[in-house]
């Protein structure tokens, strides 16, 4: 992006603060009444039983509204925004926020590639049967709140043991015909965010727009990206019982990589750089249709549906970290890199009707869907492109893969709240699913033709029981069944010597939660969950010998991994457990999760062997994870300090301590600190700060064998950012 849009997006944000004089005089006569107003913090809750058409009742599920007091929204720092949700693993691929890359209870953290990611109730993994990754993002500064359940999603959202995360985009001021956002931050790094929202509503039709840039050159030399998002969404409310509504998202960056670093490198500069010609350019866009319609004061229908066209680019030199990408000096030139791309096109439908009725003198709620999908993936790999430097995705010879991913889903849910007592209620539920799958297509330049089809059925079955202690507190508990569809990549041989099981079967499973949550006034707010996960037949690769006496891999499923611990929230309000009359408070916090995650049996590919899993934490899985926070607030200033604590763990099943490559290994436990501030005066007017990774950890979350690495890929230093906003 260049200097000179920034200029003219700070003169537009000073032009708005000429055109509201008026408004800061009144402001100022209105902040002289404030003496009379207590604060007030928002408080850590679950969702209510019933949003919509979605039932939550006994549910593990969690409500965060992104604060800019508490957390770096401007870099969309995800280790700060879901830091008060219990066992959110977090892999800090990028400083800067352009993917959001968590997991919980031992699921792969890549591009929340377990997690049924939605926004606004719709789904945005980019094939989400196919190559389930994420790669949309939305800026949080666009987010009014983060709906999270747990793995009991699974009945009403679909598949994946990580449960369900949903976007909550902000809507239009309706007291305003037009509603003005805009921020602009800037910090370490060249980093540059910009984030401008307008919104209001006029008659029948309520709207809410944004935009929003990103820039900087990044932490590690060769890291620099331009990120940008737009969002729009014009509703119309036809009359008191419908309305339907009409959203527009796209995302799209570009980011250099950095490259991985072996052990040895990172030791010696974890900052340093071992390329400079690596790419990444994701563009998703959704266009969305809302239709939602009360039939009567008891039955609500809800039908969404919408479409995703995107792509996937990326070029790159791909070598292990200790191989330099150096000019070659028989060619004069540097070697030719790997050009890698998907085009995604899918469409669902998702209808959903609830109905509330009497049972006895009680009201119990019922809740069906059904959706339809059909996604498409064109995928082109291992293309040899250019020798130049720059962001080429030209060829110089074709792809050696070149395969058309083809998917069809039909699902049908009900689940029902049966209120049996005024405090107890239990809420059976059950989904079933159909995928059928097909894939077309070459490999190895044309000389390995793939053809492949597959028809599974998934019936899914649960229960969840909740009761009520009392206003303040409930105990809840479900078991739920859940699984994850093997992917394309699983099906796809590696090359020409790799076979796949025939009877490759999908991962299937269960996860169950039982707990204990509420809160005593504004004073203490708690969250205690015991959670067990069963996750049976996961995919990976055994070491195998043919008639030739050739080694090669073999996909098959290589074992069942069990998962159990504890989560746990809690909050204090260190002022209003004595005085509940004060204007300003300290609130400290704890989320602590403890996982045991184990493979209980199989046997997996290692030089050349096949060894036992059983006794191995599964990868990816610290068997800790610790952030607390101290948060000062009153009318005007919101301030957090937050640790972050997350134990070793491993980066393969293998549990591998050392490879030269750092491709796998060890990755060590490692701690954070963080600081937000926010202060906001003349009522329409604000200034942020942030600085994170205060005292300049060198640390990093993931080791990994493929894009973008091989290698370790650091997370960043010490960085900060300061903002001035307003909205009027």
């Amino acid at each position: 992006m260049s200097r000179t849009f920034k200029s003219v997006l700070l003169l537009l944000t000073f032009f708005l603060l000429i055109l509201d004089s008026k408004a800061q005089q009144k402001s100022l006569q209105d902040t002289l009444k404030l003496d009379s107003v207590n604060i007030k913090a928002a408080r850590f809750r679950n969702l209510p039983d019933v949003i919509g058409t979605n039932i939550f009742a006994g549910k593990r599920s969690f409500s965060v509204t992104p604060d800019a007091g508490r957390a770096n929204l401007a870099g969309n720092n995800a280790r700060m925004i879901f830091a008060q949700v219990p066992g959110v693993n977090v892999w800090e691929m990028d400083g800067a926020g352009l993917q959001i890359n968590i997991g919980t209870r031992g699921t792969d953290t890549h591009r929340s590639i377990e997690t049924n990611m939605r926004q606004n109730g719709y789904n945005f993994n980019s094939d989400i049967f196919g190559y389930p990754e994420a790669h949309y993002t939305p800026p949080f500064q666009g987010i009014s709140e983060i709906q999270i359940v747990r793995g009991s999603a699974a009945l009403q959202f679909g598949s994946q043991f990580g449960g369900m995360v949903n976007y909550k985009i902000k809507e239009g001021d309706t007291s305003k015909v037009l509603g003005v956002e805009s921020e602009q931050s800037a910090g370490s790094n060249r980093f540059f965010n910009s984030f401008n929202a307008v919104g209001g509503k006029s008659g029948k039709f309520t709207y809410y727009s944004y935009f929003s840039i990103r820039s900087g050159d990044g932490w590690r030399p060769d890291a620099a990206f331009n990120y940008q998002s737009f969002y729009v969404d014009l509703r119309y409310q036809f009359n008191s019982k419908g309305s339907i509504a009409l959203q527009f998202s796209r995302s799209d960056y570009r980011q250099q990589i950095a490259g991985g670093l072996t052990d040895a490198q990172f030791n010696a500069d974890s900052r340093q750089s071992t390329r400079s010609r690596n790419f990444f350019n994701p563009e998703i866009n959704l266009p969305a249709l809302l239709f939602n319609y009360n039939l009567s004061k008891n039955t609500r229908l809800e039908v969404t549906s919408h479409v995703l066209i995107g792509q996937r680019n990326s070029v790159q030199f791909i070598a292990n970290p200790n191989v330099a990408d150096t000019i070659n000096t028989s060619s004069k030139s540097y070697n030719p890199r790997q050009v890698d791309r998907d085009y995604y096109h899918g469409f669902t439908t998702e209808a959903r009707l609830l109905h509330r009725y009497h049972l006895g003198n009680l009201y119990s709620t019922f809740t069906s869907g059904i959706r339809y999908s059909t996604e498409h993936t064109q995928r082109q790999q291992k293309g040899t492109g250019t020798t130049a430097a720059d962001f080429d995705l030209s060829l110089i010879k074709p792809y050696g893969i070149d395969l058309n991913l083809h998917t069809i889903n039909y699902a049908v849910f009900a689940e029902n709240i049966f209120q049996l007592t005024p405090a107890l209620s239990i809420t059976p539920g059950f989904r079933y699913e159909n995928i059928n799958t097909s894939m077309t297509g070459v490999i190895n330049n044309a000389s390995f033709p793939v053809s492949y089809k597959s028809d599974r059925h998934f019936p899914l079955f649960g229960t969840g029981l909740q009761y009520q202690v009392g206003a303040g507190s409930q105990f809840y508990g479900n078991i739920s069944q859940a699984y994850r569809p093997y992917i394309y990549a699983n099906v796809t041989p590696a090359d020409q010597l790799g076979l796949i099981n025939p009877n490759l079967k999908d991962s299937r499973g269960y996860t169950t939660d039982l707990g204990y949550r509420g809160h005593l006034k504004n004073i203490f707010n708690f969250d205690i969950d015991a959670f067990y996960v069963y996750y049976g037949n996961r995919v990976g690769n055994l070491t195998q010998v043919n008639s030739s006496n050739q080694t090669y891999l073999y996909t098959t499923n290589i074992g069942n991994a069990v998962v159990k611990g504890i989560e746990a929230y809690t909050e204090v309000s260190l002022l209003h457990m004595l005085n509940t009359h004060v204007n300003y408070d300290f609130r400290l916090f704890s989320s602590s999760a403890y996982n045991h995650a184990r493979y209980t049996s199989g046997q997996i590919a290692q030089s050349g062997k096949n060894v036992s899993l059983a006794g191995n934490q599964t990868e990816g899985t610290p068997d800790w994870i610790e952030r607390a926070g101290l948060t000062f607030l009153n009318r005007q200033f919101t301030s957090t300090l937050q640790f972050s604590y997350v134990a070793k763990n491993y980066s393969d099943a293998n549990n591998t301590v050392f490879n030269v490559t750092g491709a796998s290994g060890v990755v060590p436990a490692y701690h954070v600190f963080d600081w937000a501030f926010s202060y906001t005066f003349l009522r329409h007017y604000h200034l942020t700060a942030n600085v994170n990774n205060i005292l300049d950890a060198r640390y990093f979350t993931r080791r990994i064998n493929m894009y973008p690495g091989p290698g370790i890929l650091p997370a960043d230093g010490r960085s900060f950012n300061v903002g001035f906003g307003l909205n009027l």
